[in-house]
């Protein structure tokens, strides 16, 4: 298992308030901006590795909503292969210190659930899922028909990824193909946030990006490390210099991997759920910034 810290963290407990549709032929988790505002934009969040159903993902777009007055949607790109939660427990079972009996059963429960994961949700399987979803999404915005009731027209899209979906949300954030999909031959976001990425191709993957994008770096990432980070901000700072798409990277101390979405709320007195909340204002203040209309 390549990410142990992918598969760790607390569920929360705080009831989500959306509702679940079916949007472009995937199940869709949608939170919309409380008493009835009208959105300002539409944000897509690609999640992490346990997927739409997850509650803190759900109650992530919960708070996007309310904060930003966003349009927000929190779709199935696993088809129902995400993480089981279960892991949660295997993986801390396991990692805790000490000599423990059933160790080695929440061992093999654990990698059978990665392998289940990582069988139905590599890069090249589900890129084609997000893409088409974004595709159809960019098309409804800027159709010239009349919206029918409950649509939405010419709205700015802007995608949260975070895990798992970071790194989505980072090529979906790329220069478009002029010898690409359909799909890859056209921005489909406008603005884009991403916590703690994983699998990213550095720098590959960072030079040639397209929209503006904000980076939320945990100090103790296990897959951006110190050194990645340092060359995303290298990166980041000469475009934002040179006049090329603008960036920010922010890291928060004494942080790992997962804690956006994940943040044990009482671990140091809450200090770590308290560094969450300042990535979700980061997140909310990108998007107002290059989203919403002045």
């Amino acid at each position: 298992m390549s990410c142990p810290d992918c598969f760790r963290g607390s569920v929360h407990e705080e009831k989500p308030k959306g509702e679940v549709i079916k949007l472009y032929d995937l199940d869709t988790y949608v939170a919309r901006p409380a008493s009835g505002n009208a959105p300002k934009a539409i944000i897509v969040i690609i999640p992490d590795a346990f997927g739409y159903d997850f509650v803190n993902n759900r109650i992530l777009a919960d708070h996007y909503a309310a904060k930003g007055d966003f349009l927000v949607y929190l779709p199935d790109f696993m088809l129902g292969h995400s993480a089981p939660v279960y892991m949660l427990d295997s993986l801390r079972i396991f990692l805790t210190p000490g000599f423990n009996i059933t160790k080695p059963y929440h061992l093999v429960k654990g990698i059978y659930g990665w392998l289940g994961f990582k069988r139905n949700n590599d890069f090249p399987k589900s890129g084609p899922i997000v893409r088409d979803f974004l595709s159809r999404l960019r098309a409804e915005q800027t159709s010239t028909a009349p919206p029918e009731q409950g649509e939405t027209r010419n709205l700015p899209i802007g995608a949260a990824g975070f895990c798992w979906g970071g790194k989505h949300a980072i090529l979906l954030a790329q220069e478009p193909k002029s010898d690409g999909t359909e799909s890859e031959k056209a921005l489909l976001v406008d603005a884009v946030f991403t916590g703690h990425p994983s699998a990213l191709e550095i720098p590959g993957e960072i030079e040639h990006l397209a929209v503006p994008v904000s980076f939320a770096i945990p100090e103790k990432d296990n897959q951006v490390t110190k050194e990645k980070c340092e060359v995303i901000e290298g990166i980041v700072e000469k475009r934002n210099k040179g006049g090329g798409p603008l960036g920010e990277v922010k890291v928060y101390e004494d942080c790992a991997h997962g804690f956006c979405v994940r943040a044990d709320l009482k671990y140091k007195d809450g200090e770590i759920a308290k560094l969450a909340d300042l990535a979700e204002d980061q997140a909310i203040a990108w998007f107002e910034r290059f989203l919403v209309k002045k």
